[in-house]
């Protein structure tokens, strides 16, 4: 049974966080990361969101009222750089959060997305940067993400596009993990293995 949980429509508050090159160990600091293993989406951003003494900080966005439990966050450019530290995703999901919506990505931290359930999904700088202004004004800060659609709604029922490769939509909307994306070709994989034996036998003789 795959631990990732599908991704097919989802709504709620978007929190704008619009800073370029927001690293992993800012998403999940070191010292949490090892101490703490078991309540990682307590540690996300952890030095932003918390000073010494474990006291919130005023005015950072995910502690503002009008962002409580996101489930979406509105990043910058070069979002999720540094370290391949996976972690930095299991705390997002865990904090409650199904999709980041940026730029663009750091290539490792976006392949751990994909693998872990989190959706990571990248428009151009200007409308991500506009969608963040939005989020800031708006009434109710709240977007719904339609993966089948491939489509981010506002609440003003305004409608923005975004693509997501083919294989990873299906993982996404089926919550398929890796393991369970490689035995869906289970067919597929025996039929090459049962034409390869005949074509070379000796790489399978024991």
């Amino acid at each position: 049974m795959s631990s990732v949980k599908p991704f097919t429509r989802v709504k709620g508050v978007a929190a704008p966080f619009f800073l370029a090159d927001i690293n992993t160990d800012i998403l999940m600091p070191s010292n949490w990361n090892i101490a703490h293993p078991d309540r990682l989406g307590d540690g996300l951003m952890r030095l932003w969101r918390f000073d010494a003494e474990g006291r919130e900080i005023a005015g950072f966005v995910l502690n503002e009222p009008r962002y409580q439990a996101p489930r979406f966050l509105i990043a910058g450019p070069n979002f999720g750089t540094g370290s391949s530290r996976e972690t930095a995703v299991w705390a997002l999901l865990q904090f409650g959060i199904r999709a980041v919506i940026a730029p663009n990505f750091g290539e490792i931290f976006e392949e751990n997305a994909f693998q872990n359930g989190l959706l990571p999904i990248r428009l151009p700088l200007d409308v991500a940067r506009q969608l963040a202004e939005q989020m800031e004004t708006a009434a109710r800060p709240e977007l719904c993400v339609d993966l089948e659609k491939g489509r981010i709604e506002t609440a003003e029922g305004h409608h923005i596009s975004f693509d997501i490769a083919p294989d990873r939509r299906h993982a996404l909307l089926q919550g398929l993990d890796a393991t369970l994306v490689i035995r869906s070709f289970a067919t597929d994989i025996a039929a090459f293995q049962e034409a390869d034996r005949r074509l070379r036998p000796w790489i399978y003789a024991r």
